[in-house]
């Protein structure tokens, strides 16, 4: 039996999706059931309501052999340690309880690193993985850099005026991962019932690329001019807050940006293995494209 958290998210679903096509019992945890897709509630058991819930983690878990763990995003949290940590106690507690073998959580690069330790939303996602690999499970963690499909929160400002913005130097060169990929990687370790232990699965997609190098692949792609404009954490903290988001929450989104600028999802080294196909190009003209043009 393998339990999926977040399916109707955006690298949730995908999950899901990836693990209909084998014959594995799947159970899933979901708020709303009724989002789930149709051919989906054909094929898994429910459970509904939040796994932050005690109860509710207690009876997804029981005869469960692995378990795919997304914190959701809490963007009005008190703070960050309470967004993720807090979060994952009741199912590290149901973890232990119900003898789960394994789990494949979603995490930040750079656990170790020199920039672990205050690195804002990214500090908290490696002391969730900390807490979950204490209950006694093989744990997982799928170390992740800026998600590709993240450009998409800023489609209105592309599309309007031709501008994304970040607090980060636009010639900085990072690494970034499809979503799909993701996906497929956490599909694969769930479906595979021999690993233990504890470790880290680096997901760094095909290449490094700058802000600036993804503003002229949107160009190409969109036949439109976009930029990529340098922003303040000042500027930055106060749009997040504008959108609602709790100061303590916006301020761990400016640390985990500073911790990238900085260099904490350069601290490990691209290898074949921690390789996915998805370019930003393929991305930029299969996803975004499709969301931005009628």
């Amino acid at each position: 039996m393998i339990v999926v958290t977040t399916p109707t998210g955006n690298i949730g679903s995908q999950v899901l999706k990836d693990l209909l096509s084998n014959k594995e019992p799947i159970r899933v945890i979901a708020r709303d059931p009724e989002r789930l897709a149709p051919e989906a509630r054909k094929r898994v058991e429910v459970v509904a309501g939040s796994h932050g819930d005690g109860d509710v983690v207690t009876r997804a878990f029981q005869d469960a052999d692995s378990v795919f763990w997304v914190v959701p995003p809490d963007p009005r949290a008190a703070s960050v340690e309470a967004a993720y940590v807090d979060f994952a106690r009741p199912a590290a507690k149901a973890l232990r309880q119900q003898g789960v073998k394994r789990v494949v959580g979603v995490s930040a690069l750079g656990p170790g690193s020199p920039w672990a330790t205050h690195a804002g939303l990214a500090t908290a996602s490696f002391a969730m993985d900390d807490l979950i690999a204490s209950s006694g499970v093989s744990y997982r963690a799928l170390t992740m850099p800026s998600f590709m499909d993240n450009v998409l929160r800023q489609a209105e400002p592309i599309t309007k005026n031709g501008v994304f913005s970040l607090p980060i130097d636009g010639n900085r060169k990072l690494p970034s991962a499809a979503t799909c990929d993701v996906a497929r990687v956490a599909a694969r370790l769930l479906l595979d019932h021999s690993w233990t232990g504890v470790a880290s699965v680096p997901v760094l997609g095909p290449e490094d690329l700058s802000y600036n190098d993804m503003a002229r692949i949107l160009s190409e792609v969109l036949a439109r001019p976009v930029r990529f404009e340098q922003i303040s954490n000042d500027a930055f903290k106060a749009r997040l807050i504008g959108r609602g988001m709790s100061d303590a929450m916006a301020q761990g989104n400016v640390d985990m940006w500073i911790a990238k600028g900085n260099g904490i999802d350069n601290a490990v080294k691209r290898t074949p293995e921690s390789s996915t196909p998805t370019t930003f190009r393929d991305w930029a003209s299969q996803v975004f494209r499709a969301r931005v043009t009628p």
